[in-house]
């Protein structure tokens, strides 16, 4: 066995107990550590100094080979030459002005000729942005207030979006949402019956790619059949690729799966790393969505224009989906072999380039975050109940690396938990 470099974090805990005092949670949302995704806490990083490629070091200098990606943005690699030289011109030429960049002109017609469902974009800044305006646009568009929702769904933070029972939500915020499992047709089917004429919006990913649980790919046929029935029914149909969008197919995840949204919200890897996101949808609802009164401080500023023009070309001339899988592959494959030879049982599900994975050792997951902790503190920045999501600069030397550490940290975690054998 190995004997690798254990992690410390002590600049880390520093700035933690500053950050505190000024913020709250310290580090707020799905990257704190109240949220649950890092147990033990003291396993993981809570701060960065730099990042380049498909590594970043935290403000004790350890350095990670990171497989969240920032939670998806970088697709090509941090501090992409080609990607970040672009942004960096047309901060000469301003960023934030009165009118806006032609560079917006530039950008949603390379949008409209790269996604097969597109025929105008509308740009914002997060993924929540876009599925916001989806969910307005089609009400709008259809004069009717109830959306559904697929179980186990996250779509960003607004109102609509959250759960009943969730901090600073009312009952009214969320009284028009209905839900249903994934892969159900049969029960989406009859929900659609059970409010005929009442339905603005199917809203869902493109297979279901939640957190703290296995991801589930569509069934065969199922996305054809939403299709149809959206059709003839009127309700709008809306594809959420914020996490999964470019890297699946750069015509969007729902051409990838062989139907066509009408509307599909887009923000993670559009730009790699540069703040922007996207609502595209078809000819029929740009007016719904013109007569709306939204907007933002910054949405129309140019430098990440300019940024995701050079990051989606990039992306075209690789035929970078297809490169993320053979590289998602190899890993996924490496590692269910190194967890078979050491008597675990890793559940790798999902597309390769966007993989999660799951212990089934037990079912309490102790096992699981005790490998995921050991990993992490050797240099391999894993997330314990989250997608994973692979980026260009990944190479075979990192994925070989990466099944080192991973084969150190079973062997760890059965020699502690000898009775789970």
């Amino acid at each position: 066995m190995a004997n690798t470099k254990i992690n410390t974090y002590d600049k880390s805990r520093e700035y933690f107990n500053r950050a505190t005092k000024v913020i709250p949670s310290g580090v707020y949302g799905h990257l704190g550590p109240a949220e649950g995704n890092f147990i033990p806490v003291s396993a993981w990083p809570f701060f960065s100094e730099k990042a380049k490629g498909t590594y970043f070091w935290d403000v004790d200098g350890n350095k990670f080979i990171d497989y969240m990606c920032a939670y998806g943005p970088n697709i090509l690699g941090y501090c992409d030459p080609d990607v970040d030289k672009a942004a960096l011109e047309q901060v000469k030429l301003g960023n934030c002005t009165t009118s806006p960049s032609y560079k917006m002109v530039e950008l949603a017609e390379l949008m409209v000729d790269t996604v097969a469902s597109a025929d105008w974009a509308f740009f914002a800044k997060n993924g929540n942005d876009t599925t916001q305006l989806a969910i307005m646009a089609a009400r709008n568009a259809t004069h009717r207030k109830k959306i559904i929702f697929v179980n186990g769904f996250y779509h960003g933070v607004s109102a609509v979006v959250q759960k009943i029972d969730y901090p600073g939500i009312l009952p009214e915020d969320v009284a028009n949402n209905l839900y249903v499992d994934w892969n159900d047709f049969d029960a989406l089917e009859k929900l659609v019956e059970e409010n005929d004429g009442e339905i603005a919006a199917f809203i869902s990913t493109p297979y279901l790619h939640g957190n703290y649980a296995d991801n589930e790919l569509p069934a065969d046929g199922y996305w054809q059949k939403v299709r149809k029935l959206c059709t003839e029914k009127g309700i709008v149909l809306i594809v959420d690729d914020v996490r999964a969008g470019f890297r699946l197919d750069l015509a969007g995840s729902d051409h990838y799966f062989g139907f066509e949204a009408d509307l599909i919200c887009f923000c993670k890897a559009i730009a790699n790393g540069w703040n922007i996101s996207c609502l595209c949808g078809k000819e029929f609802l740009k007016d719904a969505v013109s007569a709306l009164s939204y907007t933002g401080s910054y949405w129309m500023s140019a430098v990440p224009f300019a940024a995701a023009i050079a990051n989606i070309n990039k992306m075209k001339a690789l035929n970078l989906p297809a490169i993320l899988n053979e590289k998602g592959t190899k890993l996924c494959n490496g590692l269910k072999a190194t967890a078979k030879e050491n008597g675990f049982d890793l559940v790798v599900s999902g597309a390769p380039s966007l993989f999660y994975l799951r212990i089934a050792n037990d079912d309490t997951l102790l096992l699981h975050q005790a490998w995921i902790a050991e990993c992490v503190k050797r240099g391999i920045f894993f997330a314990g109940h989250h997608n994973h999501f692979i980026n260009y600069s990944l190479s075979d030397e990192d994925i070989n690396h990466t099944l080192e550490i991973a084969d150190e940290a079973f062997k760890i975690v059965r020699k502690e938990h000898p009775e789970a054998f």
